[in-house]
């Protein structure tokens, strides 16, 4: 009887043990996949593109990224698929991701719509883009409203997200002219910027006015007060949405992913470039929280990658913070950038840009990656 006992005794214990040992490899498994689907923190850095550099530099180039720690590449080969599909085997090799950097609305030099000088965005003081660029030459925006300008910047988009091996099209200047510059570079164009200057305000084309008219029955140039119509305002958030949402559709018919460079987090985009991008579909961000540039400390990186990852609570999409390198003081700087972000919700950081990474940064980087 007492042997009968322990019997049952073991046999329950038995199974209590293999129960815990099933439960806690479920919970493992159940760990895994859930990282296996947000993946691990990864490194990124932007870098443009040179048709003349030989692919033994470029081999060189992406390996060096590689051994400091970096994951994947965002290339600008100025909107040339063939000079990319040069440059993806290369990367791929070295054991990087390749993204398709495209500037999207602002195209300086695009030959194709030179040609075509009513594609251009129009300020408030109705002088285009075309010929009267704000705050810098190669400042040549495209209307996000007009039919064929607007299709124009797609067709780039479909002939990169074309290209074979690509993780992401990824898009950059997918907003309006600055109408607030970052504090920092006020200076250099001797700027006080308290109010929305009608200089740096876009697009009142006939495009924009049209439409604008047709759905809510008023004339924008005749708006008391423009900074403060939101139906005027929200128009344009609208406008660069539309954009994004079609070239989402392009990159997802090509099986490649969308993401996109951004202004540091949504209601300050909003303010500073008309874009609201918590409202796109889109599958990851890049915010450029470049803390310099707006005079603030480095625990900036945190704020504002935190407040990005909560306007996007309960949306799939990613952010990845995006670090100035030639604004940290010190390697020291650098660490705690990158520890910022992922603290405060980032699935990864990038820097710009790859010229701008010495040695040291990139052992730094590595360090901090080994150490996560």
């Amino acid at each position: 009887m007492v042997k009968l006992l322990r019997t049952n005794k073991l046999q329950k214990l038995s199974k209590v043990l293999v129960l815990a040992l099933s439960l806690s490899l479920f919970s493992c498994g159940q760990k895994e996949n859930k990282d296996q689907e947000n993946g691990k923190f990864t490194f990124g850095v932007w870098t443009t593109a040179d048709a003349k550099k030989s692919d033994a530099d470029y081999s060189k180039e992406f390996k060096k990224y590689k051994d400091g720690g970096i994951d994947e590449v965002l290339i600008n080969t100025q909107t040339d698929p063939k000079l990319l599909a040069r440059l993806v085997p290369l990367a791929t090799k070295e054991g990087l991701k390749v993204h398709a950097w495209i500037m999207a609305m602002n195209r300086p030099n695009d030959s194709i719509a030179l040609q075509h000088p009513d594609w251009y965005q129009v300020s408030k003081e109705g002088k285009s883009c075309f010929d009267n660029r704000p705050y810098v030459d190669y400042y040549q925006w495209l209307c996000p409203t007009k039919e064929e300008s607007r299709n124009h910047v797609l067709g780039l988009v479909e002939g990169l997200a074309k290209v074979e091996g690509i993780e992401s099209v990824h898009l950059d200047y997918i907003r309006f002219p600055d109408i607030f510059l970052p504090i920092s570079l006020l200076p250099k164009y001797n700027l006080v910027q308290d109010t929305e200057l009608p200089q740096f305000d876009f697009c009142y084309c006939d495009a924009c006015v049209s439409k604008f008219e047709k759905e809510h029955h008023k004339n924008p140039k005749n708006s008391h007060n423009t900074s403060i119509d939101m139906e005027w305002k929200n128009f344009r958030l609208n406008a660069v949405k539309a954009v994004v949402d079609d070239a989402y559709k392009i990159a997802h018919k090509h099986n490649k992913k969308l993401t996109a460079a951004v202004f540091p987090y949504p209601e300050m985009a909003d303010h500073m470039v008309r874009q609201r991008w918590d409202k796109w579909n889109i599958d990851e961000v890049y915010p450029m929280i470049y803390h310099s540039f707006y005079d603030e400390e480095i625990d900036w990186v945190g704020y504002a990658t935190k407040q990005g990852v909560a306007d996007l609570e309960g949306k799939p999409t990613k952010v990845n913070t995006g670090i100035y390198i030639p604004g940290l003081k010190s390697d020291a700087e650098l660490k705690e950038a990158i520890l910022q972000a992922k603290k405060n919700g980032a699935t990864g950081v990038s820097f710009f840009d790859g010229n701008a990474l010495s040695d040291s940064n990139l052992k730094t980087i590595r360090e901090v990656k080994s150490a996560l």
